[in-house]
């Protein structure tokens, strides 16, 4: 018997529509589970920012970003931010919040040369472990050479000058001899950690730089 492979052809295309229309039924269902790019659908946008759905299980949180992709997309800048923290050591605490923070002002800091001189100042080993000893507690020059490895005191006022230059640490004025962050530097210091946490580990990041 003769084979009519024209019918047995649109036989599988009619199996191949009926299986992709389960599927994407099937996908609908579980939606909610799903990221949005899973149903096809792309997610909505404002002016040239995607918005990203559930970025974090507190929808107090996820309610923010939306708030600040809508910021970026109505006004067309780079991006906005939104951080806060507390920092609590060594009987002395910080805590801060910047809201809505246009990053068109941060990338002029590279532009003006200013991220380069932040950076060269603390850019060295020997003065971040200095900084990490003086934001655990305030700290003297003597207790510097012994808890960060110094060979003298001498070395320690070296790498404490550009520091103290740059007026991110101070002498205690109710400790004559004692050095600590200042105090309206302690966030910038710990906010660069956390930018080099986020350079390390893009866990709670989505998008695409392509």
């Amino acid at each position: 018997m003769e084979r009519n492979f024209a019918e047995e052809i649109d036989a599988l295309k009619q199996q191949m529509n009926e299986m992709q229309s389960a599927m994407m039924d099937a996908l609908k269902q579980f939606a909610p589970q799903l990221p949005p790019c899973a149903t096809g659908s792309p997610n909505p946008t404002v002016g040239h920012v995607e918005k990203m759905a559930q970025m974090h299980p507190d929808e107090r949180i996820s309610s923010l970003v939306s708030d600040l992709e809508d910021a970026c997309g109505n006004d067309g800048s780079t991006g906005r931010i939104t951080y806060m923290g507390v920092f609590a050591s060594g009987g002395r605490q910080s805590t801060w919040v910047k809201n809505d923070l246009n990053t068109d002002g941060l990338l002029a800091l590279i532009e003006k040369g200013t991220a380069e001189k932040v950076l060269s100042c603390v850019g060295s080993n020997d003065r971040l472990n200095m900084l990490l000893a003086i934001l655990r507690k305030p700290r003297t020059v003597a207790e510097l050479v012994s808890d960060c490895g110094f060979s003298s005191g001498g070395q320690v006022y070296h790498h404490l000058k550009p520091l103290l230059t740059a007026d991110l640490v101070v002498e205690d004025k109710a400790h004559r001899g004692s050095y600590i962050i200042q105090p309206h530097r302690v966030q910038g210091v710990i906010m660069l950690l956390a930018g080099v946490a986020d350079l390390v580990d893009g866990t709670y990041t989505q998008g695409q730089m392509e």
